[in-house]
Parts: structure tokens; C-alpha cells; sequence
């Protein structure tokens, strides 16, 4: 199937990629009047007077295309591209198209979220702005989503030149295109850490654990002592010594005991 240039008509390459973000088959063109200062494009103003500045109705796609480079000393790099175009929802054929080159090409009005300024551009460079406006807020907003989508792959949103693919994109590219599978006799050797491998902590030093003792132990007893106290006496000893005093005269049972 032969693949044709949205903003031109004319065939591209063989190898031309296209994908369609997006299409509404039923959106309003307008004659508009210029831009109001200070207020921006008013879709009131192309509304009024019965319909009078509306043009037609045509089916609105959102196309991207992507031209691979040439091996033949053309095209250095692949080429992005995005194109709105206005067509004929009847029979397709093309009524005006603009290039999205820069985020200006689209702008919102200022009081509604279903309409839009589109600036359109012939093969000749010549330029126009035309109002389109859609039945529905969700067609409206989809609308709005391709063209975010079409910001990222054009590399607006990072900053990079229009018309060629964010380094992000390529980088992935590159990764898709590595073959990291297994060769026939490959293997993989992974170490994993043993399940009884860990180090036991090491017990604190015999000296450590004396030195934190000792500041909880009673002092040592004097040399020469054995440390226990003596015995209470007994009652022959207590007896004995009772006997002994009244033998010298100290007690004769009658005044009591002054030992």
C-alpha cells in the first residue's frame, strides 16, 4: 500500500512508517476573525450570526510519520514528523493540513475547551488560521492528549530539536536491538551467600569480664585470718566459768552474778 505525505499528498518512501494518535470524523471549520489583544482567539465570535463563518465539516487525524534514513547518502537520520490534517470525510481527499512543527501551531480559546485555532499551511509556505471545534469535550480532550504524545516523540518535552527522535527514544531503541540471549553452551554461575555462613559474634576476653566483677566484690580478708568468724560458746564453758568465780568468793549465790 503506498503511503502518502498528510501535509502534501504525495507518495513517501516504501519504508515510511505512519500511526494515526488520533481522528474525529465529525469537527467544524471556521472562517475566524483575528485574534483579539489582550483576550486571545474567542469561539463566540465564529459562532454568532447563525452559523455564517463556519465552512464545512471534515474528519480531523492526528497522523505521525517516521521516514528511516537512507542508505544510499540521503537521509543522515530518520526523520519524525506530525501532520494534522483537515479532510473530506466522504471520500478522504485532503482540504488543508498543518504541519505541527511548534506547539503554537494549536492554540486553545479562551472560552470554551471544545474549540481550537489551527494554523494550516499549503506546499507553497503560505498560511492561514482556521477554527475547529468539536461536538464533544471528550473528542476534545483526546485531541489535546495526541498532541502531548506527539511533544514527547517530536522531543519538545526534553528540549531537544524538532523533527528528531529524544535521545530517551533512541536509547531504547538501541537496547531493543541487543541480543542478550543464551548461546548454545552458555551458562551462568551465580554465587549466592551460604544460609549458615554468617560470623558468630566472639565472647568479650576472661580479663574483660574479671575487671567489670570487681568493682562489685567485697575486699579480700587480712593475711593470717580465715576469714570466719568465731563460734558463740557453749553453756559447759559459761558453767565452768560461773563455778570458777564463786571458788573465789566473788559470788555466793545470794547477791547474784557480777561476772
Amino acid at each position: 500500500m503506498e503511503v502518502l505525505d498528510p501535509a502534501t499528498g504525495r507518495p513517501l518512501p516504501s519504508d515510511a512508517i505512519q500511526r494515526v494518535l488520533f481522528i474525529a470524523n465529525s469537527v467544524h471549520v471556521y472562517n475566524i476573525p483575528p485574534m483579539t489583544p489582550g483576550k486571545g482567539h474567542v469561539a463566540a465570535s465564529w459562532t454568532a450570526d447563525d452559523g455564517k463563518r463556519q465552512i464545512f465539516t471534515a474528519r480531523v487525524r492526528v497522523i505521525e510519520t517516521a521516514i528511516p534514513a537512507s542508505d544510499d547518502g540521503g537521509a543522515a537520520e530518520e526523520k519524525v514528523k506530525t501532520d494534522i490534517a483537515l479532510e473530506d470525510a466522504s471520500n478522504g481527499s485532503l482540504f488543508a493540513a498543518a504541519p505541527y512543527t511548534a506547539p503554537a501551531v494549536v492554540e486553545p480559546v479562551s472560552d470554551s475547551s471544545r474549540f481550537f485555532a489551527l494554523r494550516v499551511q499549503d506546499e507553497a509556505g503560505r498560511k492561514a488560521t482556521l477554527g475547529i471545534g468539536f461536538e464533544e469535550r471528550s473528542e476534545a480532550f483526546d485531541f489535546g492528549v495526541s498532541l502531548q504524545e506527539a511533544q514527547k516523540t517530536l522531543g519538545w518535552a526534553g528540549g531537544g530539536p524538532a523533527g528528531k527522535k529524544p535521545a530517551a527514544v533512541e536509547r531504547k531503541d538501541g537496547a531493543e536491538k541487543r541480543d542478550l540471549s543464551l548461546k548454545e553452551g552458555e551458562t551462568i554461575t551465580i554465587n549466592l551467600p551460604g544460609r549458615f555462613g554468617r560470623r558468630k559474634p566472639e565472647p568479650p576476653p576472661a580479663q574483660a569480664e574479671n575487671d567489670a566483677l570487681s568493682s562489685f566484690s567485697l575486699p579480700p580478708p587480712p593475711p593470717g585470718s580465715s576469714g570466719i568468724l568465731p563460734p558463740p560458746p557453749s553453756a559447759t564453758s559459761v558453767r565452768a566459768k560461773r563455778l570458777s568465780a564463786q571458788k573465789l568468793g566473788f559470788d555466793d549465790g545470794k547477791f547474784g552474778e557480777f561476772a
